[in-house]
């Protein structure tokens, strides 16, 4: 059924250049890709921007005593941290670990004690 919907009357008359006749953007591919292309720079692109500020914003935040949760789940307070550096440390109950700024997923907030060391 689907096929006698998509299929052309073969008693059309051909349009100028013969067989095949039409412009080519009348195929449907050309206009779902025009659509997926519109959406991607209306809707994706500013997304991806915006989340791109909110993560840098997010890892400039990061100071000493910052309580922290990593994308792995380990919740800790930041010890050492130095500006320029991928690194750095933080403390979790009694294990102190060294991670990388990216691993970092939210701020929780600070912890008073640890900022005032």
């Amino acid at each position: 059924m689907l096929t006698a919907l998509l299929a052309q009357d073969p008693a059309a008359p051909a349009g100028p250049g013969g067989a095949g006749g039409g412009s080519p953007f009348s195929n449907p591919m050309f206009l779902m890709l025009g659509l997926f292309l519109l959406f991607w720079i209306v809707v994706i692109l500013p997304m991806s921007r915006r989340q791109r500020k909110e993560q840098e914003k997010l890892l400039s935040s990061v100071s000493r005593g910052s309580k922290i949760l990593t994308r792995s789940g380990i919740v800790g307070t930041v010890v050492t941290i130095k500006d320029g550096e991928d690194e750095l440390v933080i403390r979790s109950e009694d294990t102190k670990l060294r991670i990388k700024r990216s691993a970092i997923a939210q701020v929780l907030g600070t912890d008073a004690a640890e900022a005032a060391k």
